[in-house]
């Protein structure tokens, strides 16, 4: 779909694009075709794309995939895709699901280790979304998605970047990053004021903690980046008991001075077994 394309029916349907809703739809036929490209697509995948918006990647992702699951918020556009799409595919290789994803995601259940989540992510939403998605066995066993540059970042910081935090160690708990690539401004409409970034993740093959432990984990990292500036012993003691946390520490050899940015996540996994043992 071209940027005429869109321009024309938005302003057939009368519709007015909600800043809040992320409505950044990526119109470059380039990056369109590099993000299908990442997701090595087979006609035995299925894929989650949430926010579809007018549809010009659901387009590509038909071309190749076997079944798309297509989440989308705003019944305008629900109402836009049925029509695009709906008449000239057979209803079993498109679902199209009016729906909040965030919440459709919390509340229904929902086994994706078969899938593929290939998305153009609203900008809003983008963390939370890979953090209720990339868990545990229910996981999709790759991500493509296209979000915030700074969010990008995040994804593919290593211990001790300024990037590094709560969302690498969440995510890369079960995932991989596969390589990125940069997808400037320009290709989206309306442009956004910041750049994006397109994050290939693959799922480990085997998960680094048992599902009994995540809770753990989880609680562990939210703590010590709480406040990334301040030693990770302090914030802990908020959680465990101080004589249970120093023999920890020094069984892994953690300085009790350290601050959370500074421990890899191999360093976390282990602390994380030694304080729900």
């Amino acid at each position: 779909m071209k940027l005429s394309e869109m321009r024309e029916l938005l302003e057939q349907r009368g519709i007015l694009l909600t800043k809040s809703l992320g409505q950044n739809f990526l119109h470059d036929a380039h990056q369109l075709e590099r993000i299908v490209a990442a997701a090595a697509l087979t006609p035995g995948d299925k894929v989650l794309e949430i926010g579809p918006g007018l549809g010009p990647l659901t387009e590509l992702l038909l071309a190749q995939a076997g079944e798309v699951l297509a989440i989308e918020k705003d019944m305008r556009l629900v109402e836009v895709l049925k029509e695009r799409f709906g008449r000239d595919l057979p209803a079993p290789r498109l679902k199209l699901l009016h729906a909040d994803a965030l919440d459709f995601l919390k509340q229904e259940p929902h086994d994706w280790h078969d899938w593929k989540l290939v998305a153009n992510l609203p900008y809003s939403v983008a963390s939370p979304i890979l953090v209720e998605l990339a868990a545990g066995a229910r996981a999709p066993k790759t991500i493509v998605v296209t979000l915030q540059l700074e969010v990008a970042q995040r994804l593919l910081a290593h211990t001790d970047d300024d990037d590094y935090g709560l969302l690498t160690l969440l995510v890369g708990l079960d995932f991989t990053p596969n390589g990125w690539f940069k997808v400037s401004s320009g290709c989206f409409f309306p442009a956004p004021e910041v750049d994006s970034g397109c994050v290939c993740l693959a799922r480990r093959e085997r998960p680094l903690l048992p599902e009994a432990l995540r809770g753990t984990f989880r609680q562990l990292v939210k703590r010590s980046f709480s406040q990334r500036r301040k030693m990770m012993l302090k914030l802990l003691k908020q959680d465990w008991p101080k004589e249970r946390l120093d023999a920890a520490f020094a069984a892994l050899k953690i300085s009790p001075r350290e601050r959370a940015e500074k421990l890899s996540l191999e360093q976390f996994v282990a602390l994380t077994e030694l304080l729900a043992a």
